[in-house]
């Protein structure tokens, strides 16, 4: 348990400006690729990419949750895994939804 401590104290607030650091360089990067002709599913690809890798850092950091224990994620993975699922199962009812839009 005092290992856990330990490295729940060697993280100081520098740690946490690099970390909000990179997070507002990649909000900024995603707000570029708005005002720039980028390929759709190029443009698509990098935001998907940066916002997973933005939520990653927020949970990691300042949700503490990178100094937890490897049984929490193992709890809340296959959460994240049935959320995606969902997503997937009601994506169709909304491209039929677009369908039913007076034109």
């Amino acid at each position: 348990m005092q290992a856990h401590s330990e490295q729940a104290i060697a993280v100081t607030a520098k740690t946490f400006v690099w970390v909000w650091v990179a997070l507002l360089a990649m909000t900024v990067v995603e707000v570029l690729l708005a005002y720039f002709h980028v390929p759709l599913l190029l443009m698509l690809t990098a935001l998907m990419g940066l916002s997973v890798i933005k939520g990653a850092l927020i949970i990691a950091y300042f949700m503490h949750l990178k100094f937890e224990r490897f049984s929490l994620f193992l709890t809340l993975f296959p959460m994240l895994i049935f959320c995606i699922l969902l997503l997937f199962i009601f994506m169709p009812d909304s491209f039929r939804l677009m369908e039913l839009r007076p034109r």
